[in-house]
């Protein structure tokens, strides 16, 4: 049975924008500003990371458009390097690296929830479990509505902070005069190398996520066209985002005020709205990590259905349901180890443990592209898979030299999927055609 393709090109490009622009957005600004010390060093550093991600774009768009199933990067590793490797990525994704994140982000929702609501401290600990369970029946339903919500949510968010900005200008609070001098940095900076490897970090995490249309691919309307405008139309428009939104918080507190990243989202809101600043902001926070977690949970799943099409996981994961033509169980899978995740309140480990490798995975991905059959045409080939390559590696060795244990305990988590594939899943059936 076969999922209709129904996405088009705003939702696509919502689904690579969705997850990227979430959290990280209101947080990271500050805390890489106050280390660089320089406007100008900060835009660098965004603009440098929106350069690297292009790169991945394309390299991703290209194998999107030759592997337009569900999947996104399990089936881009299968193609390129086998069963084993693709299967040790949908461990990683399955068990760490999508129930992390989707308990992260609806954790960190709740203080905002919260902020605006004022909900008693029992209802509070419950939020972050009905936000998952809300966003699964959405996912589980599969409506067209549903797909709506998820598009409208993701370039509503992208749209608020643009007037964000705006207004920031308009109303006169932003002044250049903050800003400059733009190159000088400023007193408290933090060593150069240093501030500019854990910016390099930090931009890496907030920029997380654009590769998600790769995993709906199966569901996208002309996926010839609308993958690659996708892919490079969403990078775009978060490297924008995050540019003009950055100099907007610096233009109206400016870096010698800033003292922490919570402190400095409740100063900006107080700067730009007074009393109510705080409720504001907390209504934009709630917006973008709602859009986050919708793209995230339309997206995630997909992987575990395409590698129960081939055989290496669970079978009952690999069916569509007879009403909503989704992948059901895989949203349930999905929702419950979320669920799991928050009961132990384990995401922010997981997160710190499972990046380097989801790095690793994604530079391989990028690579299998010099391993394929029918050779690549395209202008910007062989340049942007060797740029996204070199900037994976740099990031990697980064959080190695940074905090290496994480990173190798993460990688043997990844490692030990491979027992476990050759224990329950021996003898994957390859399937090249997954369209879910």
């Amino acid at each position: 049975m076969e999922q209709h393709r129904q996405l088009g090109l705003a939702a696509t490009i919502a689904v690579v924008t969705g997850e990227s622009i979430a959290l990280g957005i209101f947080l990271t600004p500050a805390a890489m500003a106050k280390s660089l010390g320089s406007p100008l060093l900060l835009a660098a550093v965004w603009c440098g990371m929106g350069l690297i991600t292009m790169c991945g774009a394309l390299c991703y768009s290209e194998l999107a458009v030759r592997f337009p199933h569900a999947g996104g990067e399990y089936v881009y590793l299968r193609e390129g390097y086998g069963s084993r490797v693709a299967f040790l990525y949908g461990w990683m994704s399955a068990a760490v690296m999508d129930p992390g994140i989707a308990a992260a982000l609806a954790m960190g929702a709740t203080p905002y929830l919260f902020s605006l609501f004022g909900v008693s401290p029992q209802v509070r600990l419950w939020i972050p479990a009905v936000i998952l369970l809300c966003l699964a029946a959405l996912n589980y339903t599969g409506t067209q509505f549903s797909r709506r919500i998820m598009a409208s949510a993701n370039l509503l968010k992208i749209a608020v902070l643009l007037c964000l900005v705006a207004w920031a200008w308009l109303s006169g609070h932003a002044t250049t005069a903050n800003l400059m001098p733009l190159a000088e940095r400023r007193s408290g900076s933090e060593p150069i190398f240093g501030a500019i490897a854990g910016a390099t970090v930090s931009a890496f995490f907030s920029f997380g996520g654009w590769w998600e249309a790769g995993k709906v691919a199966g569901e996208v309307r002309n996926p010839r066209r609308n993958l690659p405008l996708a892919f490079t139309c969403g990078v775009f428009l978060v490297t924008l985002v995050y540019l003009l939104v950055s100099f907007a918080f610096l233009s109206v507190v400016p870096l010698e005020r800033i003292v922490s990243n919570t402190a400095f989202v409740a100063q900006f809101g107080e700067a730009l709205f007074g009393s109510i600043g705080g409720k504001v902001l907390s209504a934009c926070v709630l917006l973008s990590v709602f859009g986050g977690l919708m793209a995230l949970t339309m997206a995630a799943p997909r992987v575990y259905y395409a590698m129960a099409k081939d055989g290496a996981f669970f079978s009952a994961f690999g069916r569509l349901h007879p009403r909503f033509g989704t992948p059901a169980n895989a949203v349930l899978l999905q929702t419950g180890l979320g669920l799991l995740v928050i009961c132990f309140g384990a995401f922010d480990r997981i997160l710190s443990f499972i990046i380097f490798s989801a790095i690793c995975f994604l530079a391989l991905s990028a690579a299998s592209l010099f391993r394929l059959k029918e050779p690549v045409t395209r202008w910007w080939y062989p340049i942007a898979p060797i740029l996204f390559l070199v900037g994976c590696t740099i990031i990697n060795l980064l959080i190695l030299m940074h905090d290496p244990v994480p990173a190798l305990v993460g990688l043997a988590a990844v490692l030990c999927g491979d027992p476990i594939r050759r224990l329950f899943f021996s003898t994957p059936k390859i399937s090249a055609t997954t369209t879910a």
